[in-house]
């Protein structure tokens, strides 16, 4: 048990979003214990729920917990009377958004908080944040601390099972553990998927494509699946938070429309679980990103969504995000001397983009540096760093 960096209104019903085994359940029932309990996971509560929903959300009384909502968004339809006639707080889960934000949208606006729950961030198990990555610095003693950590977080990921495991075997164990069950079959079942090789070998061309852009024409040959299918298997990928986008940004110089997106793990833990081979950059560049958008997800970074940035030229920035009316650009290099050709791009982008812009590089080093107006940032500086 370690305490998560979520904060959850206590007085008002909500509803957690994140992949299976992020924590929403160990989360929730340590935060209030008083709370009825139930999962929809267990079949009888299941049936009773799908029977009679009403009759089931009227017996949880005024306080409770619902588990794995997204196998029946109808529930979100009986807690509304509830919520509105008697003050009810219910505080509901979901490992998928398939058919659950919709239905959401239309009978609780206004009446629930939603909130995104990621795994957990790089040193979340060791404590509350201790500094903002983007505008302080780490002491070297604390780099060096983190980057012996480091090569483990980037393997296994940071699922908070996993992260909480007593060695190596044990955490490949799990990740392997959650690869059959959470991650395909019971994808599958929620989804609708009857082909398990044609959805594994989704994952495996994802894992190998870290980086690159998406083209499901592409996945679906490589898979051995039809166009469509490709597309309903991805879909559901994204959907149930094992994966996300990054879309071209189109307000930068080019200001060009750029259809094709990127694709990430939502935890390296994932890539891991595939026994696919994955080059280091490929590892790093997914790493870095999956942890800022965890950030992003828990509030710490403002931004609605992140981007990534390709010149006319075909030059690219890894990351783009816009904040209080600024540009955070930011590149992510294998180096530990980093040079004057690894900022190339972003010192382009500064020059040639209109509004304030802010240029950082994460490298594999262990100083803050500057070159060119870039603020170079080690990676170890994820760390405990919001």
């Amino acid at each position: 048990m370690f305490e998560r960096w979520l904060f959850i209104e206590p007085e008002k019903s909500s509803l957690i979003i994140g992949p299976r085994r992020c924590g929403k359940t160990t989360l929730l029932r340590s935060r209030f214990p008083d709370f009825h309990y139930v999962t929809l996971d267990d079949l009888d509560y299941f049936e009773w729920a799908k029977r009679d929903p009403k009759g089931f959300i009227s017996e949880l009384g005024t306080k409770a917990i619902i588990d794995e909502i997204q196998r029946l968004p109808i529930l979100t339809i009986a807690s509304k009377y509830v919520i509105d006639n008697f003050g009810a707080i219910f505080m509901m889960t979901g490992s998928s958004s398939i058919g659950l934000l919709d239905s959401t949208a239309d009978t609780l606006a206004g009446r629930i908080n939603i909130y995104s729950l990621p795994t957990a961030c790089w040193g979340e198990d060791r404590g509350q944040p201790t500094h903002h990555i983007f505008s302080e610095e780490l002491s070297l003693i604390k780099l060096k601390e983190a980057q012996r950590q480091l090569p483990d977080a980037i393997t296994f990921g940071q699922f908070p099972e996993v992260i909480t495991q007593p060695d190596k075997k044990a955490k490949e164990d799990l990740l392997i553990n959650y690869r059959n069950t959470y991650f395909t079959r019971d994808l599958m079942q929620l989804a609708n998927i009857e082909n398990l090789d044609g959805l594994y070998a989704i994952f495996v061309n994802l894992a190998r494509s870290i980086g690159s852009h998406l083209e499901v024409s592409n996945f679906a040959r490589e898979a051995g699946v039809s166009f469509p299918t490709a597309k309903k298997y991805l879909n559901s990928l994204f959907q149930s938070q094992l994966i996300f986008k990054l879309h071209g940004y189109q307000y930068g110089p080019a200001k060009r429309y750029i259809k094709a997106a990127k694709t990430y793990f939502a935890d390296n833990g994932i890539i891991y679980s595939l026994r696919v081979k994955v080059n280091e950059g490929q590892l790093i560049e997914n790493f870095v990103i999956a942890e800022l958008e965890k950030r992003r997800k828990l509030g710490f970074i403002q931004a609605d969504k992140f981007y990534y940035y390709k010149s006319a030229a075909g030059r690219e920035i890894d990351l783009i995000w816009e904040s209080n009316n600024e540009v955070y650009a930011v590149e992510i290099k294998t180096t530990s001397k980093p040079g004057p050709k690894d900022v190339r791009n972003l010192v382009e982008f500064g020059r040639a983009t209109e509004r304030p812009v802010k240029l950082f590089l994460f490298y594999t080093g262990d100083e803050y540096q500057n070159i060119g107006g870039v603020k170079l940032i080690p990676i170890a500086a994820l760390y405990r760093g919001i």
